[in-house]
């Protein structure tokens, strides 16, 4: 570790002020593609869990979707110290695994997905109607609980992401491209996030 991330890994651990316990990373699959990007992936996870993150989620935004069964392939097999599933409507479910990845399901696809299960259990007379309320929708997302921060490389956008679950989370975006990301990158938006007061919608 270099001096300077030294000294913002010093300053996080001696601030006052918590770590997220969630943490969303959102990439793209162009980003996989570069050379060094699943360690640099690895090393991520690394870096979080030593600062103290309890769960990451990571979005894998796709245009291709054929290169999805080769990204989830690569991603089930990614080194972790923690255990990592990937989720979806048709791959690993483990919603409380560590490391959760999603890999091209966007937001308004994953919300209407649940749309379509509520309604089908409504049509059946499994749910009533009457019921349906916030811990119902989010018991059929992909990602069933917000993230404290979502980190964004190489653009100021979310691709689709988290738009339920990340309404009243921090977001930090940084124009350093994923192939490019190092430890002080991860820091920095670790301590940016304890420098603010959040508001949760208030």
């Amino acid at each position: 570790m270099g001096l300077y991330d030294r000294y913002l890994a010093t300053r996080i651990r001696l601030s006052d002020a918590a770590v997220p316990e969630r943490v969303a990373l959102v990439i793209t699959e162009h980003d996989l593609l570069e050379r060094g990007a699943y360690d640099t992936l690895s090393a991520f996870l690394e870096w979080a869990f030593e600062t103290g993150v309890e769960e990451i989620l990571i979005y894998v935004s796709v245009l291709d979707k054929a290169a999805v069964p080769t990204l989830r392939n690569a991603l089930s097999e990614l080194e972790s110290p923690r255990t990592v599933a990937v989720r979806g409507p048709d791959a690993d479910d483990a919603a409380d695994a560590p490391v959760q990845v999603s890999i091209g399901l966007g937001g308004r696809e994953e919300f209407a997905a649940a749309v379509r299960d509520i309604a089908e259990d409504a049509a059946s007379g499994e749910l009533d109607p009457q019921d349906i309320d916030e811990a119902e929708i989010e018991r059929h997302l992909v990602f069933r609980t917000p993230p404290d921060l979502v980190i964004k490389t190489g653009a100021e956008r979310l691709s689709d992401f988290l738009i339920w679950q990340s309404v009243y989370s921090e977001l930090h975006f940084t124009d350093v491209n994923w192939r490019d990301f190092r430890r002080r990158d991860f820091l920095r938006a670790v301590r940016e996030y304890q420098e603010r007061q959040r508001r949760f919608g208030r």
